[in-house]
């Protein structure tokens, strides 16, 4: 099982009413969230592991997930409210405004964290879970731990607006990179994470701190996946784009469902991931995050959706 942990929220989208006025409508939403929903949509065995909040937020959270095939045993139910975001699109592009404090999601502790079945074979972290305390510092233990023995992903996803402690966040970024077997940025997302400068060579250190895997994604340019023996490239499925919502955490979804399907979720696997295989999880990604962004909101595809 491939186990998402981090973010699960309700994503107020503009819509227009009925009477033509500007209105936002809840969604299930959240990048990790979003990345869990693919996964089972895909037809990946995964689960979810999250605080969800006792109201019919919540309940929708766990019914989108529940419709989506996704196994949310691990998670915790708390009398809190629900973390709410509130979506602005320019141009198809994304930008949030978050209402977070003292929610189900965030007030998670360490002493929340789950004990691993032998069943998880991977875990994924990332998104708004990690730059905010105490929720940050219990995923932070729960992705260290796992990487004894798991294949462990994150893909920070980085919103500026949303860290309070840069100094903190910043660290915690670098204890679990050094612990990442696979780590996907975007272009935005390595700059911050690294400065100004040359995106080869900063992918070099990424490789040099012991990742594995390092997927770039560039928009319509397409995806590189960069290990130590080399760079795979593959072209973006050409779409007409209603919105991204959604396109990021789609692609990881795709990518660790191809590998879990060629049976290489493993650590000495990903260690030594071939071109063909590499190739073949790196499209998949691209298809599915493809279907993503031609449709309003993050709504990833079924597997009877994609070409292949």
């Amino acid at each position: 099982m491939i186990l998402c942990a981090g973010e699960a929220l309700i994503d107020m989208l503009p819509r227009t009413s009925t009477l033509g006025e500007d209105a936002y409508a809840p969604h299930a939403g959240g990048a990790v969230f979003n990345t869990a929903v693919a996964l089972g949509r895909l037809g990946a065995d995964v689960g979810f592991f999250s605080g969800f909040s006792q109201d019919f937020f919540g309940d929708l959270l766990k019914a989108k997930l529940a419709e989506s095939h996704v196994n949310t045993s691990l998670a915790v139910t708390a009398d809190r409210p629900c973390t709410v975001a509130f979506v602005k699109l320019v141009d198809g592009h994304a930008t949030y405004a978050f209402y977070d404090e003292n929610t189900a999601g965030r007030m998670l502790t360490e002493a929340d964290l789950p004990a691993l079945p032998d069943t998880v074979e991977a875990l994924f972290c990332g998104g708004i879970s990690l730059p905010v305390e105490p929720c940050g510092a219990a995923y932070e233990a729960l992705f260290v731990q796992a990487a004894a023995t798991r294949v462990t992903m994150m893909d920070p996803n980085i919103r500026p607006g949303f860290i309070r402690d840069e100094a903190r966040y910043r660290a915690r970024l670098d204890h679990m990179l050094a612990h990442a077997d696979i780590v996907k940025l975007s272009d935005e997302d390595l700059i911050w994470l690294m400065g100004e400068g040359d995106i080869d060579a900063h992918i070099a250190t990424l490789l040099g701190m012991g990742v594995k895997l390092v997927c770039l994604t560039m928009g319509a340019d397409g995806v590189k996946g960069i290990t130590a023996r080399g760079t795979t490239h593959v072209a973006s499925t050409r779409v007409e784009v209603v919105d991204t919502v959604g396109a990021g955490d789609t692609f990881n979804a795709g990518l660790l469902a191809g590998l879990q399907r060629a049976g290489k979720l493993t650590k000495d696997a990903i260690a030594a991931l071939d071109d063909e295989t590499l190739r073949a999880a790196l499209t998949l990604g691209a298809q599915a995050a493809a279907v993503t962004v031609s449709r309003a909101g993050a709504n990833p595809p079924w597997q009877h959706e994609l070409a292949t």
